[in-house]
């Protein structure tokens, strides 16, 4: 992966985004895309259907409870500072009236330009506007298409055989869409790219496309599944233990779906979110989390309650998620850290309370000097004391171990409490 984000890029700090997966068959409550080639092992309610089936809603996608500005507003609530929506996933259908295809929105009963409507509601709430975008089209004739009878993820031999005039034809057609994209609706803040898998960065020519995208959005930042050509790493379900070399951020789903799949109810509860967002941030990276709008355009309710628990948190708890950087070295404290450098040269330091003490806790490698105050957020100042190795007592800024009281009883109403020291400028 080549990075080439200067340390003060807006999204080094982002915090939280939210990736929005929707497709003309979220209307039969049909995961997106891979049904349509036999289902996929790592998602557990996507059924196998015919290709018929799967496109048989592209003409009758009308999605007319579908608001934009309430999306965005839900967004920028839960504390997202950023989004990706889906304009085109593996299956070929276009979110966006592309003059490509008549595969897309522009053919359906609704006749909306959903890629068009969301750019503009997130732009309006003040995030940054991505677009995922898939390199394959398993519906494309020179891609080539798959049928029901050839289904490569099922079968051992996975090949995706190609001629020189297919391939030539094809990545004009990405070229042409990507185009679209980046002129239409742009400047673009993210291009997220996905189905690099099937074919190589040479059968791609993903340098091309970096270079176009870098003549039409100069700041755009691209994920690393345009392969060679990244600018951050992309952990896909999952947080690393130790985190990616350079800029990462992590893509999460609510329950085990991308699409919209009613019978998929393994969701996580909103602490267990806000506990991997937690730890995403202190390890220097982003947590995309994942919404998947029904076939009306409305959020599933399980999904609401969520991103208003989420933002219940971030009314008062946002400073320790979002513009952030990793805080203390592991072990330092038994939880997740994350700092904040201010322009006079003060830190904040964030420590989160992934469950709740029974004696009060030691933060090490602390310059305890330099403690001007120790807080709960949202609830009071605590008492502390410092712990100095004896042969450090009359250094005049020495490390060391900060001991903090906490409250008896957790609060209740709180769902991942932080504890916030705030450390003055070193002399």
């Amino acid at each position: 992966m080549t990075v080439s984000l200067p340390e003060d890029s807006w999204f080094r700090s982002a915090g939280l985004g939210l990736f929005v997966h929707w497709d003309h068959a979220s209307a039969q409550g049909l995961e997106v895309s891979w049904p349509m080639v036999g289902g996929a092992a790592n998602l557990r309610h996507t059924t196998s259907t015919s290709i018929d089936r799967y496109r048989s809603t592209e003409r009758t996608f009308d999605p007319d409870r579908f608001d934009a500005r309430e999306l965005a507003r839900t967004a920028r609530e839960s504390g997202a500072t950023y989004a990706v929506l889906t304009s085109r996933h593996h299956n070929g259908y276009a979110m966006w009236p592309t003059e490509t295809s008549d595969r897309s929105v522009a053919h359906s009963r609704g006749k909306r330009d959903i890629v068009g409507e969301y750019v503009t509601a997130m732009r309006a709430e003040g995030l940054r506007v991505g677009l995922y975008y898939s390199l394959s089209d398993w519906n494309h004739p020179d891609y080539p298409a798959f049928t029901d009878a050839r289904h490569p993820y099922l079968q051992p031999d996975k090949t995706w055989p190609w001629t020189p005039a297919q391939a030539d034809r094809y990545r004009d057609y990405l070229r042409r869409q990507l185009t679209e994209l980046l002129t239409w609706y742009g400047p673009l803040d993210v291009l997220w790219f996905d189905g690099e898998w099937e074919r190589t960065a040479d059968e791609w020519r993903t340098g091309e496309l970096r270079e176009l995208i870098r003549t039409l959005a100069p700041d755009c930042v691209v994920n690393d599944r345009l392969l060679g050509h990244g600018d951050y790493a992309t952990p896909e379900q999952y947080i690393p233990a130790a985190p990616p070399d350079g800029p990462w951020e992590a893509c999460l789903t609510m329950n085990t779906s991308w699409g919209h799949v009613p019978q998929d109810g393994d969701y996580k509860s909103a602490r267990e979110i806000l506990h991997t967002l937690a730890e995403t941030v202190s390890k220097g990276g982003n947590l995309l989390l994942n919404v998947s709008p029904t076939g009306d355009g409305t959020l599933p309710a399980e999904q609401r309650e969520r991103l208003a628990a989420i933002a219940g948190w971030m009314a008062d708890h946002r400073e320790a998620a979002v513009g952030v950087r990793p805080g203390l070295a592991p072990g330092m404290f038994y939880g997740p850290t994350t700092r904040r450098r201010h322009d006079d040269g003060s830190e904040t330091l964030y420590l989160y309370l992934l469950a709740w003490p029974e004696e009060p806790i030691g933060v090490r490698d602390v310059p305890t000097r330099r403690v001007r105050s120790v807080d709960l957020v949202g609830v009071g100042e605590l008492p502390w004391e410092e712990r100095l190795a004896i042969a450090d007592l009359e250094l005049p800024d020495p490390s060391g171990e900060l001991r903090v009281t906490l409250p008896t009883e957790r609060p209740s109403d709180v769902l991942l409490p932080v504890v916030r020291v705030e450390l003055g400028a070193a002399r």
